[in-house]
């Protein structure tokens, strides 16, 4: 099997690159300016309905129990699909999934294929697939067409470009796209890209698209958009291929009915999807004649298996707990070095890559201040804080046995074992407070106690230890 690209090949650590990436001014403005107004509507948004923790709750039961008998429900698709037309193709990972995509669009003799918005396939690296077999594929989404034009990577789940402003998209335009406008205009600037896919969803013979849920009692796929895009590529090229990942099932449509209130308050602050497409199969005379389901695992049966991080797997992508973390709003969503940034990227992409001795998986663990909010904003209730520090533990377990932290440990911990040993240290600790300022901070320690103190300050131990003070209170 090949590597899987959940993360991507070659990424610093996250500390590495969010260094870096806090050295962006321009960046942490866009990024401010951005989540601040998404979090702003979102509030407004969701307190419009009195029911909505009710809802977020059955949103987490519903989920929980497509987990909990995922193997029954996927057949169930399975066999609903195939009753209408369509055909099913099952991808143990991210190689064979990119492969069947890569064979159904030659058999077709397509040269360029269309693509609405989609983290699964971002997540298996199929744009990259598909150019090294031939075949271009061309984004479609606003947001994701300024990210392909600008040779970048995403930032974000829901807004891929939301580092960029508008100046620094006018010249990826000017760069890139024939017939682009002179001026930074938002309106011009999308015109000028709807003119320019129009005549790519015209000529396509083949589309591409993820899928935000399918009813396994109807294998009917549905995907929500604001842009319209989606809709085109759903139905003008003549051959339709989805890749799904397993988890993305809800069994009937009253439960998708939870999931189309809980989404799009959570992720675009709106009401409802500006445009919702369900189909199921293929219908004779209407859209596409052929229709492909890529069912994708890719390292989501080895995280099903873990019973405190197989809850990542309830996610929709609403991306809201990326727009409330502190983290994130000040590093971007490159630095988490994945196709899923944030708060749910630093659960869910390590455990999808499948493996905690990778330095820069183990890192995204700790890219979180674990203040809790993005289990407030969760709207299937995925406790992240949780799942980040099961996973914290994890990494450190993966790590050598002897590294500089094991031995740290090791030594405090024969400290503690002993009252007479402790005692000394904190008789020695408390000579620290002459390395602290007026305010008895210590801003900067000798190695190692350098690593902690460039980046948090430290409290000065007091001169006297309360043993001290309780021997001598009594006498």
């Amino acid at each position: 099997m090949g590597r899987n690209p959940v993360t991507w090949l070659g990424s610093p650590t996250f500390p590495r690159a969010a260094r870096e990436a806090l050295g962006n001014t321009q960046l942490r403005t866009n990024l401010r300016k951005a989540t601040t107004t998404i979090r702003g509507k979102r509030e407004q948004a969701v307190a419009e309905l009195p029911d909505w923790e009710e809802l977020r709750r059955a949103g987490e039961a519903i989920k929980d129990d497509v987990l909990a008998h995922l193997d029954t429900y996927l057949l169930r698709l399975e066999e609903a699909v195939t009753a209408r037309g369509g055909v099913v193709h099952w991808a143990r990972d991210a190689d064979e999934a990119n492969r069947i995509v890569l064979d159904l669009a030659r058999a077709k003799g397509a040269e360029e294929v269309v693509k609405v918005k989609s983290m699964a396939t971002a997540e298996i690296g199929l744009n990259s697939a598909l150019e090294a077999g031939g075949v271009r594929a061309v984004e479609t989404d606003l947001a994701e067409l300024i990210v392909q034009l600008g040779d970048d990577l995403p930032s974000h789940i829901l807004v891929p470009a939301i580092h960029r402003n508008r100046a620094e998209i006018k010249e990826i335009f000017a760069r890139r796209m024939p017939e682009a406008p002179d001026s930074d205009d938002p309106g011009e600037l999308a015109e000028a890209a709807r003119r320019h896919l129009r005549r790519k969803f015209l000529s396509a013979k083949v589309a591409v698209s993820g899928a935000n849920f399918a009813v396994a009692d109807t294998g009917s796929i549905a995907v929500v958009e604001s842009e319209g895009n989606g809709r085109m590529c759903l139905t003008l090229p003549e051959t339709l291929i989805t890749v799904m990942g397993i988890e993305k099932l809800v069994p009937t449509w009253r439960d998708l009915e939870v999931f189309l209130q809980l989404l799009p308050r959570s992720s675009t602050a709106e009401r409802m999807n500006p445009y919702t497409s369900v189909w199921s199969g293929v219908t004779p005379g209407d859209g596409p004649s052929e229709f492909h389901l890529v069912l994708l695992d890719n390292g989501r049966t080895a995280t099903l298996a873990d019973e405190v991080g197989s809850q990542a797997l309830r996610c929709i992508r609403c991306s809201a707990c990326l727009n409330v973390c502190p983290v994130y709003e000040r590093t971007g969503g490159q630095a988490y070095g994945s196709v899923y940034p944030g708060p749910i990227g630093a659960i869910l992409a390590p455990q999808l890559a499948g493996d905690m001795s990778d330095k820069q998986a183990a890192s995204l663990p700790f890219a979180s201040s674990l203040c809790g909010a993005c289990y407030e904003v969760c709207p299937v209730r995925i406790n992240i804080p949780e799942v980040l520090t099961h996973l914290r533990a994890e990494a450190v377990a993966a790590k050598p046995k002897r590294n500089p932290e094991a031995l740290a440990m090791s030594g405090a911990a024969w400290v503690f074992r002993d009252p007479r040993r402790y005692e000394a240290a904190q008789r020695a600790g408390s000579l620290s407070r002459f390395l602290a300022g007026d305010d008895g901070t210590i801003r900067r320690l000798p190695w190692p106690g350098s690593k902690w103190t460039a980046t948090r300050d430290f409290p000065a131990l007091p001169k006297e230890s309360f043993r001290t003070w309780w021997r001598r209170r009594r006498g």
